[in-house]
């Protein structure tokens, strides 16, 4: 148990052990889906067992995962949230690279994106709008932290993401593979709508406080802006990663139904 404290505490020992914690049915059923490693399954002693729990435990037990069930108030006493799932799993962390670059055409970058909920979200939203990675760098927080991984709902396990990246090593990356790169700013960028996100492109974005490091956001090729009809002096930044994403899964379905037609 002390082990699984750490794994769910400190980032430092998810990076020398390479595994990260999940909590739930549904996020296990996502590592297993994913063919992620699941080594380790930890039940809580509850009784009876929720049927979506089980089919989660079943699958990772059938890929080779160790089951454990634990003495009532066991799990309760691991878990870093107040009302915990009743199933915790250990797994090992994928690790990709800069590679994934080579055939991507639309990638999200954090840079110093620290708050654990927006980074989740981020995710979430980079997969749902079809982004070939996503890529947490400068002081971004742990993509494999246990808040970000439920947050996330499972997404940080279906698009690959890259953690603990350089800043200067990805917009060169970015640079050599001919991904334009789009600062999202608050304020005087372009409209994101008027952007043609149809070609390969990467959105940029910034600490929930600060935004971008000045210098990243000049090495960009432009900046963008959702503009705002009300008083609101801009938008958290997952929302507005959101925002973005979609545009870009709008303009590149509305272009694929023109590609299909006769």
């Amino acid at each position: 148990m002390q082990r699984l404290r750490r794994l769910l505490s400190r980032r430092s020992a998810r990076r020398a052990e390479q595994r990260f914690v999940v909590e739930g049915a549904t996020v296990l059923a996502a590592a297993v889906d994913a063919g992620a490693e699941v080594e380790t399954v930890f039940v809580a002693g509850a009784d009876p067992v929720p049927g979506a729990v089980t089919a989660a435990v079943q699958a990772a037990a059938a890929g080779g995962a160790r089951v454990y069930r634990l003495a009532p108030g066991v799990l309760e006493r691991v878990a870093d949230t107040v009302s915990p799932q009743p199933v915790l799993a250990v797994v090992r962390t994928p690790h990709p690279g800069l590679e994934v670059l080579d055939d991507a055409t639309f990638v999200v970058v954090c840079v110093a994106v620290r708050d654990p909920g927006n980074a989740g979200t981020v995710i979430r939203s980079a997969d749902a709008a079809g982004a070939d990675a996503v890529v947490c760098c400068g002081t971004s927080v742990d993509p494999f932290n246990p808040k970000t991984v439920r947050s996330s709902a499972g997404s940080v396990l279906h698009v690959p993401v890259v953690a603990d990246a350089d800043v200067d090593e990805v917009l060169a990356a970015l640079d050599a593979r001919h991904i334009s790169t789009w600062a999202a700013v608050a304020h005087g960028g372009r409209p994101y709508t008027e952007i043609d996100w149809r070609r390969p492109s990467a959105v940029l974005l910034g600490n929930e406080a600060v935004g971008l490091p000045a210098a990243v956001a000049a090495s960009a090729r432009g900046a963008v802006t959702i503009p705002l009809a009300g008083r609101a002096e801009s938008l958290n930044v997952s929302m507005a990663a959101s925002v973005l994403c979609f545009e870009v899964l709008r303009q590149r379905s509305n272009l694929h139904a023109v590609e299909l037609c006769p």
